[in-house]
């Protein structure tokens, strides 16, 4: 991969470090507020607006360092929908989009382990400067196989932005040149994530706490 951009401010430390700023635990009265008051919904992890900051404060990066070359922003589908589309809007580049689409979860809560391409890319990468936007961090088994494989099309350089990075459950060290939040490992929905295909519109991140997936319809 080419040099990773310059740093992002972080958030400031709390007695959590995956916290992000002052995230808001589910009680009566708190977020998630009907029309979300599901009662598979647990706490709060990322509430809207420190979202929305968020990804102000990183397009602004991602400006910066692809000012005289920009980038060719590789959306991972479906989850990294909904964070794409701001994250486009907050670069104020002349950014291009494609997608693609890998399944390592099908529907169930934990990966499988056995990563497959669902959806390849329409645009040729040879020469280009490549930024892979995902949803979430997890294993990192499903973002070493994206590299590896979008590394062998010969882009100019090749970076990865994270919304989301789940504390403790990489193998191997990530090399992201820009990155939301740090959360627990627990398995979370909203804003683009989330389980059976439920919850990807909720406006917020957080945990899930209902049943087997494989039951809901």
């Amino acid at each position: 991969m080419s040099a990773v951009a310059g740093p992002v401010d972080e958030p400031e430390p709390s007695a959590a470090p995956w916290r992000t700023g002052l995230p808001v635990a589910r009680r009566p009265g708190c977020l998630p507020e009907p029309p979300w008051d599901d009662p598979s919904l647990g706490e709060l992890i990322v509430p809207a607006d420190e979202l929305q900051a968020r990804i102000a404060d990183l397009g602004a990066a991602i400006a910066r360092h692809y000012a005289d070359r920009p980038p060719l922003l590789v959306g991972v589908l479906k989850g990294a929908c909904i964070f794409l589309s701001d994250l486009a809007r907050a670069i104020g580049l002349p950014v291009e989009m494609d997608f693609m689409a890998i399944s390592s979860y099908g529907s169930a809560t934990r990966t499988s382990g056995v990563v497959r391409i669902v959806k390849d890319l329409d645009i040729d990468l040879t020469g280009r400067h490549v930024l892979i936007v995902e949803d979430i961090v997890d294993s990192g088994l499903t973002l070493s196989f994206l590299t590896r494989n979008l590394l062998a099309r010969n882009p100019a350089s090749l970076e990865v932005c994270a919304l989301l990075v789940k504390e403790g459950l990489q193998a191997t060290s990530l090399d992201l040149a820009y990155e939301g939040f740090r959360i627990p490992p627990e398995f979370v929905v909203g804003y683009g994530l989330d389980v059976a295909e439920r919850f990807r519109n909720l406006p917020f991140i957080c945990e899930y706490r209902g049943g087997d997936p494989a039951g809901l319809s």
